[in-house]
């Protein structure tokens, strides 16, 4: 069998696109990494500076965690309940259950929401809700956030010249 280029694992697994985010305190370090990482050839457009006087969080796609977590539990409940509602049916078909069908799919359909619900606010929890937290507190308590968005290529560059240039510094 021939699978698709679109659908094949090596596709997946490769992201033509990467992010890779760094903390600093003040704006004269963020700055001062900034002008670093332009002087050792990575490309403005790969560059944001996220905090007071720069990019908001919103502007870069950095969501609330609230919101996050709200469109997860909605993804989690609709797919959950199309999927229970569809396993109600099958069943009810399969084995002739003696029950009347908007009572099973009521309650089917509440419950495997609900399930949906709670499972998808977890995994956003444990997911991408957390990191964003994380650089959210960050900037509330007025640090600054230094993302390279590009190709693995752009992002390893930038990890080591960050990595160098902070071994030499004594802080």
């Amino acid at each position: 069998m021939i699978i698709p280029p679109r659908f094949s694992k090596a596709t997946y697994r490769k992201r033509s696109r990467c992010l890779s985010v760094v903390v600093f305190p003040d704006q004269e370090s963020v700055f001062q990494a900034y002008r670093l990482l332009y002087h050792h050839g990575i490309s403005l457009e790969h560059l944001a500076i996220v905090g007071q006087g720069f990019n908001s969080p919103e502007r870069v796609g950095l969501r609330k965690p609230l919101a996050i977590i709200g469109r997860k539990s909605l993804q989690c409940a609709i797919a959950a309940c199309s999927v229970g509602v569809a396993v109600a049916i099958a069943a009810k078909l399969w084995w002739s259950l003696p029950v009347d069908w908007p009572l099973l799919l009521a309650v089917v359909a509440g419950v495997s929401s609900l399930v949906g619900v709670l499972l998808g606010g977890v995994l956003s929890l444990l997911g991408e809700g957390t990191a964003a937290s994380v650089y959210r507190h960050h900037l509330q308590r007025g640090h600054y956030l230094l993302m390279v968005e590009g190709s693995e290529d752009v992002i390893r560059l930038g990890q080591e010249v960050l990595d160098y240039y902070a071994a030499l510094s004594p802080y």
